[in-house]
Formats: structure tokens, sequence, C-alpha cells
């Protein structure tokens, strides 16, 4: 996959006339677990009406979810802007002729500009092909590997440089530590006066203290503070659930207002719905 091709996108927002910004605005992240329960997907972020939208595990025609593109779909019926980037090609979901893949969706209901993809220079090597291993589902072999994707998202007169991660599941912290500092690495590229979200699957608690003073040294805020909100809920007897979802921002832009959505059951993960405040000093966590 090359970084041109691994990049798509569509606008479906009205065109609105808004002389002055919103003092803040609502955001919503969630790794979607596919889009294999889409209804329920859609219905609860059209309840939210969410500004901004971060999904993670989102997929492009394979078989699992019926050979559509979700994110496309998603765009559609909430009727807002939205970008694509592909993570993974899935080689046990393809139809004949033709490719499926997974990744990473943003969305807006204002305009998104500047898309690029972050393909993290370490990977695991669990998901590659190998010669002895048929191509079966249960085995989920893929090309590709975990990124960042980053857009710029508009809001009358004002940027918001939004990052959308999806950190290896598989490997250690140590992995995925080095991931997380490829993204704080990039983001230094920006003024400290410009507006960072960055938003995902982590899968890693981002409340620890290891990675709290990572993040505090490159002046992120993490949306939940010291809390360990539990996002992904119990897989097992012996699994109590994990925090390995986050939102944090940086710049004149904070977290007002967090909440994990656990009623939620259309995926493995439960939604994060947090209202950002846009005012300079905005509101501390």
């Amino acid at each position: 996959m090359n970084a041109k091709s691994a990049i798509e996108g569509g606008s479906f927002a009205p065109r609105r006339c808004i002389l002055v910004p919103p003092e803040s605005i609502r955001v919503v992240d969630w790794n979607i677990d596919r889009g294999v329960h889409l209804a329920e997907v859609v219905g609860f972020l059209a309840r939210l009406k969410a500004d901004l939208i971060i999904l993670q595990e989102v997929d492009q025609n394979t078989r699992r979810t019926g050979n559509i593109d979700v994110a496309r779909v998603i765009a559609q019926q909430l009727k807002m802007n939205y970008v694509f980037g592909r993570e993974f090609e899935e080689l046990t979901q393809e139809s004949k002729g033709s490719h499926a893949y997974q990744g990473q969706a943003t969305l807006s209901r204002w305009p998104i500009t500047n898309a690029r993809l972050i393909r993290f220079r370490e990977q695991s090597t669990f998901w590659r092909p190998h010669a002895y291993m048929p191509r079966w589902r249960v085995f989920q072999e893929r090309l590709g590997g975990r990124i960042a994707l980053v857009v710029d998202v508009r809001i009358t007169g004002r940027t918001i440089h939004a990052y959308n991660l999806h950190l290896e599941s598989r490997g250690d912290d140590r992995l995925r530590r080095a991931q997380l500092e490829e993204v704080l690495e990039d983001a230094r590229s920006y003024r400290p006066e410009a507006s960072l979200v960055v938003a995902g699957d982590l899968n890693l608690d981002a409340s620890t203290a290891e990675i709290a003073t990572a993040l505090s040294k490159a002046d992120f805020h993490n949306g939940m503070g010291a809390k360990h909100l539990l996002t992904r809920p119990a897989r097992s007897f012996f699994d109590s659930g994990r925090s390995v979802d986050a939102l944090l921002t940086r710049g004149p832009i904070r977290v007002a207002q967090l909440s994990v959505h656990r009623e939620v059951r259309a995926s493995d993960h439960y939604p994060l719905f947090a209202t950002v405040d846009l005012r300079q000093g905005g509101i501390g966590t």
C-alpha cells in the first residue's frame, strides 16, 4: 500500500455559513470492532450529534461486514465529511478479484483537509502471512501495519489537528510506547499554540505513571485525568476489563467533560464522548 492510495474520503456535510466560531465541540472516540453491528453504531452516533468522530477498526469491503465501505456508509447516514486510512489489507476477508481492508476513519461536520498517515516504524510481525499457514479467517493474515491517521479540521477560521491512533494489540507495552512516541514526535512539528486532539485505541492505560509523564512532557492533557476508566469490557472470567482508549488535547483547548458509554454493546470497546472547550485557556482536567 502506498501512502496516496491508502487514504480516501468524501464530503456529505451540508454547507453551513457560521460567522461566529463555537465555544466547544462534541467529540466521539470509538473502536467499532469493524462495524459488524453497523446499525447500532450509526444509531448511537446519530443520537450524540457529535461534531468530530474518531473511529478505529473500520472495515472496507470485507466479507464479515457484507462487503460495504463502513466509513462511507456512516458518513452518508450522518451527513458528515470523512477520511479513511487503510491500516491492513485483510487477506482472509477478500472476495474474488476484490481487496478488503481495515483502518481508521475520522468524520467531521466541518471541512477536513491535509489527510496523511503515520505508518509506525516499529510493528509486530504477528499479522504477516506465513508460507505454512493457510488463508483461513481464523488466522487473520494481513498486509500493512498500525497507523495514525492525521487530518486538519477547519472550524470557522480555526484549525484543529486531529490524530486518530490504533496502537498494536500484539506485542508488549514497549512496542506501544514506541508507536505513541512517534505520534508525540510528529506533534512537535506544530507550534505550541496549535490546537491538537489525539484519540484512539492505545491498547495501553494512559493513566499509568510512565505514560502520563511522557504525555505531560509533551504538553498533552488526558481527558480522563488520573482516572482509571474502563473502556473495554471483560472478555473472560479472569478479565476485569481494561482502560485502553484515550482522548488527549494540546494547545488552547481542553476536555471540559468526558463520559464512557458502557451501556452501548455494539462493539468490544465502549465509546468515549467528550465536550472539548475551544476557548483560550479552556477548562483543565
